[in-house]
C-alpha cells in the first residue's frame, strides 16, 4: 500500500481509505507500551482530549478527578501535583493556578459576593490588599483591618457582613508571627471562614489545617513560584481545603474563570517537591545566621526574623512551630534609624553584590528590596520601629560570602561596621 495514494478500495462492501502520508502521520497507529517508569512523570500536553464515543463524552466528569474533559480542566500532570500539594498542605483538595496572586483571587471571588466583607491583616501581601481595594471595591464589597497580633482585635470587628477573614504567617515584609490559633479560634467562633497565605511556612513550619484541638484553618492559598518550584523560573499558585463544599466553589469559580497552567511548569514544580525540605532547612538556617549577625550591627535599629527573641510574635511562632528548632522560612528584615536618609539605605542595597534587588523568594539566588513601610500599613500602632525597612531573602550561597557582601556593603553606603 503506498502512503503517497489517498484512493479508496472495497473489500466486499466495506470501504478501505488508503491515507495520504500527512494524514497517516497524524493519525499514527503505534502506541507505546504503558509500563514506563522513572523518577519523573511523563509531560503530557493537551487543550483537546479524546473520547471513545459519545457516551463517554456526555458522562465523563473532571471535577472530581475521574476522568479528563479538556486541558484546562485537568491533565494526569496537574491531576497528580493537586495530589502533592495537598499532602504538602495537609489538605484533601487542590486547585492549581497560574501564579500564587491568583491564587489568592481565586478564594477572594469563590466566596465574595456584593454586601459582603473582608477583614485583613495589617501585614498582609499587598497585591492581595490591592485586589480587595480595587476590583473587589467596585464589587461592592468592603475590607477592613485588624491588628494580626491581637485576635480580640479581629473578634471586635467582625460584623455580620463578615464572610472571609484573610490570615498571614508570618507577616508579608515585616515577619511579625501572628496568633494563628487564637485568630482562628475567633473565626470558628464566629462562623466565619478563614483563608491563610502559606507561602511563607509552604506547608513544612506547620500544619495550617490542623493547628491543635481541632483548630484548622478553611482555607490555604500557596505561591508554588516559591519554595515547591525552588529555581526562580516559574509562575504557579494553589488553592487548598479539607472540605468537599467548599472545594467546590473553588472548582467552580476556577472553570469560570477559565484559568489554568501549562505543563512546562507542572514539570518544573514537579521536579522541585522531591528537594523542598532539604532547601527550606538550608534557606532557613542561612536566614537565622544572618539575622542573628544583624542585630550585632549598630546600623540596623530592629532585626525581624520570628526565632529572634525580640521579633514581634515569637512567642506565637515557638508555640506553633514546634519541632526541634522550629522552622522559619529564608527571610529576614532590618530597619534602619529614621534618621537615616532613604538615599542612604538605597545607596547601600545597591552597593551589594551577591543580593540582587528583586521580588519573589526562595530560589537559589538571594534578593533585597527597600520597603516605604508607612505606605503600605494602615493602623497607626505597630512594634515595627521608624524607619526604612529593608527586607532579605537568604539564597542558597556560602552564608559567610553573603555575610562579607552585608559588610561590604554598610562601608561603602557609610555606615559604621
Amino acid at each position: 500500500m503506498s502512503s503517497s495514494s489517498n484512493t479508496s478500495s472495497v473489500t466486499g462492501s466495506t470501504p478501505v481509505l488508503t491515507p495520504t502520508i500527512i494524514t497517516e502521520l497524524i493519525h499514527h497507529p503505534y502506541q507505546p507500551p504503558a509500563d514506563f517508569a522513572s523518577p519523573q512523570p511523563p509531560v503530557q500536553k493537551a487543550s483537546t482530549v479524546f473520547f471513545p464515543n459519545v457516551a463517554a463524552m456526555r458522562s465523563r466528569q473532571w471535577q472530581d478527578k475521574s476522568a479528563y474533559t479538556y486541558g484546562l480542566h485537568g491533565t494526569p500532570n496537574s491531576y497528580l501535583l493537586e495530589e502533592k500539594i495537598a499532602t504538602l498542605e495537609g489538605a484533601k483538595y487542590c486547585v492549581l493556578a497560574p501564579s500564587g496572586l491568583s491564587a489568592l483571587s481565586l478564594i477572594n471571588l469563590a466566596l465574595l459576593k456584593t454586601g459582603d466583607q473582608v477583614l485583613i491583616p495589617d501585614n498582609i501581601y499587598g497585591p492581595n490588599k490591592a485586589m480587595l481595594s480595587g476590583q473587589l471595591a467596585s464589587f461592592g464589597i468592603s475590607w477592613d483591618v485588624y491588628d494580626p497580633l491581637n485576635a480580640q482585635d479581629l473578634a471586635q470587628k467582625i460584623t455580620v457582613a463578615t464572610r472571609l477573614v484573610w490570615l498571614e504567617a508570618a507577616g508579608s515584609v515585616t515577619l511579625e508571627f501572628p496568633d494563628l490559633i487564637g485568630l482562628v479560634k475567633v473565626c470558628k467562633e464566629k462562623s466565619v471562614l478563614c483563608a491563610l497565605d502559606n507561602t511563607w511556612g509552604a506547608g513544612l513550619a506547620f500544619n495550617a489545617f490542623d493547628l491543635g484541638n481541632g483548630i484548622g484553618v478553611d482555607f490555604t492559598a500557596h505561591a508554588l513560584t516559591k519554595y515547591p518550584s525552588g529555581g526562580g523560573d516559574v509562575l504557579m499558585g494553589s488553592v487548598c481545603t479539607r472540605e468537599l463544599a467548599l472545594h467546590r466553589k473553588i472548582v467552580n469559580c476556577h472553570m469560570h474563570l477559565g484559568i489554568g497552567v501549562g505543563a512546562n511548569d507542572i514539570e518544573a514544580v514537579q521536579r522541585g517537591l522531591p528537594s523542598i525540605v532539604l532547601r527550606y532547612q538550608a534557606h532557613d538556617l542561612a536566614s537565622r545566621q544572618l539575622a542573628l549577625w544583624a542585630t550585632t550591627q549598630t546600623a540596623f535599629v530592629q532585626v525581624l526574623h520570628p526565632s529572634l527573641p525580640n521579633s514581634p510574635g515569637h512567642q506565637h511562632w515557638k508555640a506553633l512551630c514546634t519541632d526541634a528548632i522550629g522552622k522559619a522560612a529564608g527571610m529576614f528584615s532590618v530597619v534602619f534609624d529614621a534618621s537615616v536618609p532613604s538615599a542612604q539605605v538605597d545607596a547601600f542595597c545597591d552597593a551589594l553584590k551577591l543580593f540582587q534587588l528583586g521580588y519573589s523568594w526562595a530560589g537559589p539566588v538571594s534578593l533585597v528590596v527597600p520597603y516605604d513601610l508607612p505606605s503600605m500599613r494602615s493602623l497607626k500602632s505597630s512594634p515595627i520601629r521608624e524607619g526604612v525597612l529593608v527586607r532579605f531573602c537568604i539564597g542558597l550561597e556560602a552564608v559567610q560570602d553573603l555575610q562579607q557582601d552585608l559588610v561590604q556593603a554598610l562601608k561603602v553606603a557609610g555606615f559604621s561596621a
